[in-house]
């Protein structure tokens, strides 16, 4: 018994000492810059190269306390998950600035989790914990809040008018949040069978075209799903984009990788020369749809 109990301690304690590692783990490849890499905190974001961003974000920024006041007592009954980039540009700018925002409304920081995610193609927007899954991360930061387990709105990537103003406005039941045509999509595309959905999305294309603000919400959206396995998604969400941005060759030829990569290669070469009319002095398009040929013809 005393044997038994004591490999049981080990382990346990083995267990205890992987999950310590993973926290506020850093990687780096040969000439690659180091990223923090699964759930993070602000410790880690004020050491080592993380540091020259940071702290001067951190201590430059000065939150609008007159709007904080108006949701400080509020915003300690929400429970925040926030989604960064240590390689992103946004998130260098915003997270630093959220943080010192809930200094300022002394929001307990045992209520905020942060997941640093990674921007290798592979697991692009991915952390290794898989922290993600389910929750729609296309873009980064972005800002999870909570109430009761249940998520109430969230910051995407930027805030509408300040961080300040969005937290408030969230905390009133007042915020709509950038990338709208994103979240439609994506919930249509959770919620409806496969079989349907395209067509239900087609169906809402004057809809989206009123809330879409560019051809590369969808394409970051796609490429997020592709990345992640969902590629019979990621290829509508592709299709779909041809149909808001028509006369865009860059999403004619998202829709065509996407179906290379697929070995669809006759219903790819027939999307890049539809990239090539948009773009026809676009010499690397020539040469893709001269390899893809040959892949046709094989």
């Amino acid at each position: 018994m005393r044997t038994f109990l004591f490999f049981s301690f080990l382990i346990l304690w083995s267990g205890i000492t992987v999950l310590g590692q993973s926290f506020n783990k850093e990687i780096a490849t040969e000439g690659t810059t180091p990223l923090l890499i699964g759930k993070i905190n602000n410790e880690a974001l004020s050491q080592n190269s993380y540091a020259s961003w940071y702290v001067e974000n951190f201590q430059n920024y000065h939150p609008n306390t007159v709007v904080v006041d108006s949701f400080k007592e509020t915003l300690s009954q929400y429970t925040i998950t926030a989604f960064m980039g240590t390689w992103c540009g946004d998130s260098k700018r915003e997270v630093p600035h959220f943080y010192k925002i809930l200094e300022a409304a002394q929001f307990p920081l045992d209520r905020l989790t942060v997941v640093a995610v990674h921007n290798e193609q592979d697991n692009y927007k991915q952390s290794p914990g898989g922290e993600e899954e389910g929750l729609n991360i296309h873009r980064v930061p972005t800002f999870i809040f909570y109430k009761d387990g249940k998520e109430v709105n969230r910051i995407v990537e930027s805030p509408v008018a300040s961080l300040e103003e969005d937290i408030a406005a969230i905390v009133q039941n007042g915020y709509v949040p950038k990338y709208r045509t994103v979240h439609l999509v994506h919930q249509l595309i959770s919620e409806m069978a496969s079989e349907d959905v395209e067509e239900k999305i087609l169906e809402l294309l004057p809809q989206l075209k009123e809330t879409t603000g560019s051809p590369y919400e969808l394409t970051t959206y796609s490429n997020v799903l592709f990345f992640a396995g969902k590629t019979w998604e990621s290829t509508v969400v592709a299709r779909i984009n041809t149909k808001l941005y028509p006369a865009e060759a860059s999403v004619f030829m998202g829709l065509a990788n996407k179906l290379y990569f697929l070995s669809k290669f006759q219903e790819a070469l027939e999307v890049y020369h539809q990239a090539l009319l948009l773009d026809p002095e676009n010499e690397n398009l020539r040469s893709t749809i001269a390899h893809v040929t040959q892949k046709v013809q094989e």
